[in-house]
Protein backbone atom coordinates (compact mmCIF):
# COMPACT_ATOMS: atom_id res chain seq x y z
CA UNK A 1 0.00 0.00 0.00
CA UNK A 2 1.26 3.46 -0.84
CA UNK A 3 1.11 5.97 1.99
CA UNK A 4 1.73 9.59 2.90
CA UNK A 5 3.01 10.78 6.29
CA UNK A 6 2.36 14.11 7.97
CA UNK A 7 2.55 15.12 11.66
CA UNK A 8 2.84 11.46 12.62
CA UNK A 9 -0.29 10.45 10.72
CA UNK A 10 -0.40 7.99 7.86
CA UNK A 11 -2.67 8.41 4.88
CA UNK A 12 -3.48 5.55 2.54
CA UNK A 13 -3.16 6.28 -1.18
CA UNK A 14 -5.08 4.70 -4.05
CA UNK A 15 -5.98 5.68 -7.60
CA UNK A 16 -9.34 5.48 -9.32
CA UNK A 17 -8.79 5.04 -13.04
CA UNK A 18 -12.52 5.51 -13.65
CA UNK A 19 -12.59 8.88 -11.88
CA UNK A 20 -8.97 9.81 -12.73
CA UNK A 21 -8.31 10.81 -9.13
CA UNK A 22 -6.00 9.85 -6.29
CA UNK A 23 -7.76 9.29 -2.98
CA UNK A 24 -7.10 8.07 0.53
CA UNK A 25 -8.01 8.23 4.16
CA UNK A 26 -6.21 8.93 7.41
CA UNK A 27 -5.30 5.60 8.97
CA UNK A 28 -5.19 4.76 12.68
CA UNK A 29 -7.87 7.13 13.95
CA UNK A 30 -11.36 6.73 15.33
CA UNK A 31 -13.52 8.04 12.52
CA UNK A 32 -13.29 8.38 8.78
CA UNK A 33 -11.38 11.27 7.21
CA UNK A 34 -10.93 11.10 3.42
CA UNK A 35 -8.95 13.22 1.01
CA UNK A 36 -8.41 13.31 -2.76
CA UNK A 37 -6.61 15.09 -5.57
CA UNK A 38 -6.07 14.89 -9.31
CA UNK A 39 -2.27 14.99 -8.95
CA UNK A 40 0.25 13.83 -6.37
CA UNK A 41 0.72 17.45 -5.34
CA UNK A 42 -3.04 18.00 -4.89
CA UNK A 43 -3.35 14.71 -3.00
CA UNK A 44 -0.50 15.64 -0.66
CA UNK A 45 -1.97 19.08 0.00
CA UNK A 46 -5.42 17.57 0.62
CA UNK A 47 -3.90 15.03 3.03
CA UNK A 48 -2.11 17.77 4.99
CA UNK A 49 -5.33 19.81 5.12
CA UNK A 50 -7.31 16.75 6.25
CA UNK A 51 -4.85 16.07 9.10
CA UNK A 52 -4.86 19.72 10.18
CA UNK A 53 -8.68 19.82 10.08
CA UNK A 54 -8.88 16.57 12.04
CA UNK A 55 -6.52 17.88 14.72
CA UNK A 56 -8.47 21.14 14.96
CA UNK A 57 -11.73 19.23 15.29
CA UNK A 58 -10.30 17.03 18.04
CA UNK A 59 -8.99 20.06 19.93
CA UNK A 60 -12.35 21.84 19.68
CA UNK A 61 -14.22 18.74 20.86
CA UNK A 62 -11.69 17.91 23.60
CA UNK A 63 -11.08 14.40 22.30
CA UNK A 64 -7.87 12.39 21.95
CA UNK A 65 -6.93 12.43 18.26
CA UNK A 66 -5.33 8.99 17.94
CA UNK A 67 -7.22 5.76 17.65
CA UNK A 68 -7.33 3.73 20.82
CA UNK A 69 -6.04 0.18 20.63
CA UNK A 70 -6.75 -2.51 23.20
CA UNK A 71 -3.32 -4.12 23.01
CA UNK A 72 -4.90 -7.42 22.03
CA UNK A 73 -4.24 -8.63 18.51
CA UNK A 74 -5.21 -11.79 16.65
CA UNK A 75 -2.52 -13.04 14.28
CA UNK A 76 -3.29 -15.60 11.58
CA UNK A 77 -0.51 -17.99 10.63
CA UNK A 78 -0.35 -21.08 8.51
CA UNK A 79 -0.54 -24.29 10.57
CA UNK A 80 3.11 -25.00 9.66
CA UNK A 81 4.26 -21.56 10.87
CA UNK A 82 2.16 -21.90 14.04
CA UNK A 83 3.87 -25.22 14.74
CA UNK A 84 7.33 -23.74 14.16
CA UNK A 85 6.60 -20.77 16.43
CA UNK A 86 5.30 -23.08 19.15
CA UNK A 87 8.42 -25.24 18.93
CA UNK A 88 10.77 -22.25 19.10
CA UNK A 89 8.85 -20.69 22.01
CA UNK A 90 8.96 -23.98 23.92
CA UNK A 91 12.68 -24.31 23.23
CA UNK A 92 13.21 -20.79 24.61
CA UNK A 93 11.01 -21.53 27.64
CA UNK A 94 8.47 -18.81 26.86
CA UNK A 95 4.87 -18.67 25.73
CA UNK A 96 3.87 -18.32 22.08
CA UNK A 97 2.48 -14.87 22.97
CA UNK A 98 5.82 -13.78 24.48
CA UNK A 99 7.67 -15.12 21.43
CA UNK A 100 5.46 -13.20 18.98
CA UNK A 101 5.55 -10.05 21.13
CA UNK A 102 9.35 -10.15 21.16
CA UNK A 103 9.54 -10.73 17.39
CA UNK A 104 7.18 -7.82 16.70
CA UNK A 105 9.07 -5.50 19.08
CA UNK A 106 12.38 -6.34 17.39
CA UNK A 107 10.94 -5.74 13.92
CA UNK A 108 9.34 -2.44 14.91
CA UNK A 109 12.51 -1.17 16.60
CA UNK A 110 14.49 -1.95 13.42
CA UNK A 111 12.00 0.05 11.33
CA UNK A 112 12.00 3.17 13.52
Amino acid sequence: MNTLTYKGYIGSVAFSEKDNVFFGKIEGIDGLVNFEGESVRELTEAFHEAVDDYLSYCKEEGIEPHKSYSGSLNVRLTPEMHSRVAALAKKMGISINAFIKSAVEKQVSMMM
